[in-house]
């Protein structure tokens, strides 16, 4: 199951100030959404899982990711190669200036005509390459947060949320988040090892018996989670919670030389990626597949 963890092994990552990461999520995903080529980016997305991997995210929870996100990348695949045309073309004949009405998709499967209402759709492998690079950005999208998250104290992040100027309420209701999520998790398990010792198989019960039973571990745990929020009120009302950043901080964040050299390394990137693209077309959707 998911959840918010730091990792154990010491690196790069773990060594950055938050202010870093925060600019490294920022260059990443920009990049992800400026490239439309599924070379450039799948190999963003092959760096940062790479990244992950050194950081010391755990390859469970990186396997985990790919099943979650899998039914949805196939039925993504299957709907871009069918149905996705008159973009597809557009890109293709605004990069390369070859009319629109002149182009005709690669085919890679023919539907029979007998078939009702999808009858003689062909999926296209421009289409299939289009599909391609959206699950490149999402997943970029989705594995960079860990790498930033994982590999920092929640103090630590923290105290480099409220140095950006961002709110305080923000900043704490982000915190608590990433302190109670992990205890729902564990309610959750505890609710479902609880009915389990009570002679309740989930194990060999099929899919649609499985999720009814998941189900009713909802109304416990919205229960359990008000009695939480309702005691943490009261506690912050016991210590005159008002929101202010202007408090003092037990933990500190300092950007080092390494910070700076990060930020400015990340910024000359995301320029040069940004002149490749304009001057050069690297990125582009039909940059070295249609050209």
């Amino acid at each position: 199951m998911f959840k918010f963890e730091t990792v154990e092994r010491d690196s790069l990552f773990t060594r950055l100030d938050f202010r870093t990461k925060l600019v490294m999520i920022i260059v990443i995903t920009i990049i992800a959404f400026i490239w439309e080529s599924p070379i450039t980016g799948g190999l963003l997305t092959l760096s940062v899982a790479s990244a992950c991997v050194v950081a010391g995210v755990r390859l469970e929870y990186l396997k985990l990711v790919l099943k979650v996100m899998l039914p949805f990348y196939i039925f993504l695949l299957i709907t871009m190669g069918f149905f996705n045309i008159q973009q597809v073309k557009t890109l293709i004949s605004q990069e390369t200036l070859i009319p629109i009405e002149t182009l005709t998709l690669t085919p890679i499967v023919t539907v029979p005509d007998s078939w009702w209402w999808i009858g003689g759709a062909a999926m296209s492998q421009e289409g299939i390459v289009y599909g391609l690079n959206i699950i490149f950005k999402t997943l970029t999208m989705i594995l960079v947060i860990p790498l930033a998250i994982f590999t920092t104290d929640i103090n630590q992040m923290i105290v480099g949320m409220v140095r950006v100027k961002i709110p305080y309420k923000i900043v704490f209701i982000f915190s608590s988040t990433l302190r109670f999520f992990p205890l729902l998790l564990e309610e959750i398990e505890t609710i479902i090892e609880a009915q389990k010792l009570r002679g309740l198989g989930i194990d060999k019960m099929g899919l649609i018996r499985k999720a009814k039973v998941y189900s009713t571990v909802a109304v416990p745990l919205i229960l359990n989670a008000m009695a939480k929020s309702q005691k943490l009120e009261i506690v912050l009302q016991s210590k005159a919670f008002s929101g202010s950043s202007n408090r003092t901080y037990l933990h500190e964040s300092l950007l080092s030389v390494r910070d700076y050299t990060i930020i400015s390394l990340l910024i000359l990137l995301l320029m040069t990626v940004i002149v490749f693209y304009i001057r050069f077309g690297v990125g582009k959707f039909a940059w070295l597949i249609y050209s």
